[in-house]
């Protein structure tokens, strides 16, 4: 079942600079990280006839707009319209538009120009959920919404906020080997459980930066890579899913359960296999909730895991291995595709600094949060040919 994108290869991955501010458009910020992709790949701009996007901030511009500041001539195009799972979904289409011959080479990327206020702007009317039912009643946005999933999560498996702490731990010294990450200081748990409180149980390093950045990657059709230095990439299995479980808003959000068993088989690996993690972490919650639905745990002992399990790049599994979106920023809809253009960058070699011995990694996405959860969620295992 790993050939479901036979004939296609990731060939290079490339960001835009993360930073707090900045006046540069997000137009400007995909240029930025379509050109490090390209460069990375060793294909000029006009090789590209493929593209996916995701920005929240494009309205009312499109993908197709897009393509026409970026003077790209597309066969073939993707909005991706499912939050911070769209990176991995846009990935997906796009692979399969090379294997059936629609585009032969596809820019996968995403970016927004996002600081708090931007955020906060964007989410109160998200969607008609949270526009007619949540934010009138003042909700307290995506923060008190997530600190109800992690209290949910602490009285339901006995979880402590010094398991959340040791995850975030964790990914600060990741970033800290990151030259692009946000964050260059070190977080010690005492830093983290004395931070300035939230949204209860929610403090401070709990919850993401919102920032302005970009992330790509570069599909190409086999042909293609064949004729391109360096080593390429494939995608041995993706999996999306939407409203899982379905007329349930109470549970704890995920659907990873639902699609983990269809990743593995298809990509013929077990979760064992993995040699790293790339999850999406805008709460240490719902990266808790990845790692038991991927498989990487037995369910409801996440927390158990991060105590006794170094989740850095030291460890056995390092996880979000260039600092995540706790540690590095969530760039908007960028959120979706950081954790993919790491994958990327490690499996290709191109990760000084934080660079792991690895040639199969997982990466996951999360999105499109409506009455109380997300709705979207996705998956993908990438490996390294050669």
């Amino acid at each position: 079942m790993a050939g479901m994108f036979e004939g296609v290869r990731i060939v290079g991955a490339g960001q835009a600079p993360y930073a707090k501010r900045s006046d540069r458009s997000v137009q400007r910020l995909m240029y930025e990280a379509g050109a490090a992709a390209l460069a990375d790949a060793g294909l000029p701009w006009s090789a590209v006839d493929g593209l996916a996007v995701t920005c929240f901030l494009l309205p009312p511009d499109n993908a197709p707009t897009v393509a026409e500041h970026l003077g790209i001539e597309a066969r073939f195009l993707f909005q991706g319209l499912y939050g911070g799972a769209s990176g991995i979904i846009g990935m997906a289409h796009a692979a399969r538009a090379i294997r059936d011959g629609a585009c032969d080479v596809a820019l996968v990327l995403a970016a927004d120009a996002f600081d708090v206020a931007a955020h906060n702007e964007t989410l109160d009317h998200f969607n008609g959920s949270i526009k007619e039912y949540m934010s009138p009643q003042g909700f307290g946005g995506a923060n008190g919404m997530f600190a109800l999933h992690t209290r949910l999560y602490m009285e339901r498996h006995g979880a402590t906020r010094e398991d959340f702490g040791r995850f975030c731990v964790g990914l600060r010294e990741n970033a800290l080997r990151n030259p692009n990450a946000l964050f260059k200081t070190p977080l010690t748990l005492d830093d983290y459980l004395n931070a300035k409180p939230i949204a209860d149980p929610l403090r401070l390093y709990d919850c993401v930066m919102p920032c302005v950045g970009g992330d790509a990657i570069v599909l190409a059709s086999e042909r293609v890579a064949a004729g391109l230095q360096g080593p390429s990439l494939r995608i041995r299995a993706a999996e999306e899913i939407h409203n899982y479980p379905a007329n349930d808003p109470y549970a704890v959000p995920g659907g990873w359960a639902g699609v983990a068993g269809r990743l593995y088989q298809r990509a013929g690996v077990e979760p064992a296999q993995m040699q790293f993690a790339q999850l999406y972490d805008d709460y240490p919650v719902m990266a808790f909730v990845q790692m038991e639905g991927l498989g990487l745990c037995e369910p409801g002992r996440a927390h158990e895991y991060v105590r006794h399990n170094d989740v850095s790049w030291r460890g056995a599994l390092p996880i979000n291995t260039g600092g995540g979106q706790l540690s590095a920023g969530q760039a908007g809809a960028s959120g979706g595709m950081i954790g993919v253009y790491e994958a990327a960058a490690q499996l290709l070699g191109r990760a000084p600094g934080r660079q792991l011995d690895c040639h199969l990694g997982l990466v996951s996405g999360y999105g499109m949060v409506a009455y109380g959860r997300g709705l979207c969620s996705s998956a993908a295992i990438l490996e390294r040919v050669h």
